[in-house]
């Protein structure tokens, strides 16, 4: 098993077109070829993180968050980024990190947060639009479903639940075969009509070229009229943040005491109570406040995430509870993540979790 399969893998769960324009996602250190001896997944990269791969006999790490956010321009091991990638380099270890893209996906960061406290029905809070786009063909009604069974194949026609989703109209189309081409259906330098079908399907934009391929590849003619746009809808499946009910409400206090058991907190902050019962949350693991808005329009109770100002908290204006329990502690579950996608995938070597504490913020 080399790292492009794993990376792959990952990529599949969270494709790297969806992490955000200022992350850095994906592979940082390391040639994609090499064999995998073990796998450390982690929160953060840093020092320690290599040392305990080593002695674990892991060759790739798989963390959360990026060790290089910005260019490197000289390795002298003047900060801890540097000494961090030199060390890896120099011990044969690849580094791969899988961000602001795996937040973005269900079943990602913030739907392991809504598990780990007892969500029910959780959605994206913040769903993303412009990454879908609609694909329309003109195929011979007898190759229609031909055409089709590759197109669902390649990844096209899923919304939400829904499968094998496309619509069709049936029309005439017309062309004029001339110069070198083989045409499918006609001949040389004399019109042709055709009883097609019009086809139209949406996708993923990253799966742009699996789809053109396996619609050129299963169409019967040998030139494919088509055309593509990039739609306004928003994808329900990718996006920021995850709302989600309790499964009964609780009074202020008692949810209070709940977060911390669930998120297994010693403290947090948070905004002035309500003297309201508490059932629907909507939460963003990280740095979330962009969110509130949305948490607030969607009638959130509460609304968890972390690095907070002091001037934002007034933002909830008695609103929204907000719950600040900082950026470790919504995203330190993200390593039971990676462990267990891997796991349930790859059972021929080991997966293990770092047991490295890397949160940089303590209490006195």
């Amino acid at each position: 098993m080399t790292i492009k399969d794993i990376t792959n893998y990952l990529e599949k769960l969270a494709p790297l077109s969806y992490q955000a324009s200022y992350d850095n996602a994906g592979l940082l250190v390391g040639y994609p070829q090499t064999e995998v001896t073990g796998i450390l997944a982690t929160l953060d990269c840093t020092e320690e993180i290599i040392h305990e791969a080593i002695a674990q006999n892991c060759n790739l790490i798989v963390a959360h968050h990026p060790i290089i956010f910005k260019g490197l321009k000289r390795f002298n091991g003047l900060n801890y980024v540097e000494r961090a990638v030199m060390l890896a380099i120099k011990n044969d270890i690849a580094i791969y990190a899988t961000h602001t893209n795996l937040d973005s996906v269900k079943g990602g960061v913030n739907y392991m947060i809504a598990e780990k406290l007892g969500l029910q029905n959780p959605k994206i809070l913040a769903p993303q639009k412009q990454i879908l786009k609609k694909l329309v063909a003109f195929v011979p009604l007898e190759n229609t479903q031909t055409v089709l069974d590759a197109l669902h194949l390649a990844g096209a026609g899923q919304i939400g639940e829904y499968k094998n989703c496309s619509f069709q109209v049936e029309g005439t189309g017309s062309f004029t075969p001339f110069g070198e081409a083989n045409p499918y259906i006609g001949t040389l330098n004399k019109p042709e009509k055709v009883a097609e079908n019009r086809i139209e399907i949406i996708f993923d934009s990253y799966l742009e070229n699996e789809i053109l391929r396996a619609l050129k590849t299963s169409h019967p003619y040998e030139e494919v009229a088509y055309y593509l746009s990039l739609l306004e809808n928003h994808n329900q499946e990718v996006g920021s943040g995850v709302i989600g009910s309790l499964s009964a409400s609780l009074s202020e206090k008692d949810f209070m005491n709940y977060l911390k058991e669930k998120m297994n907190l010693q403290t947090f902050r948070h905004t002035p109570l309500r003297d309201k019962k508490i059932q629907k949350i909507a939460l963003c693991g990280g740095s979330g406040g962009f969110l509130l808005n949305d948490a607030i329009r969607q009638g959130a109770d509460v609304f968890i995430t972390s690095d907070y100002k002091y001037h934002e908290f007034f933002d909830a204006d008695n609103q929204i509870i907000i719950c600040d329990i900082g950026h470790y502690e919504s995203e330190v579950f993200t390593k039971d993540l990676i462990v267990r996608y891997l796991s349930e995938k790859f059972s021929n070597f080991a997966v293990l979790k770092s047991q490295v504490n890397t949160n940089p913020v303590l209490f006195f």
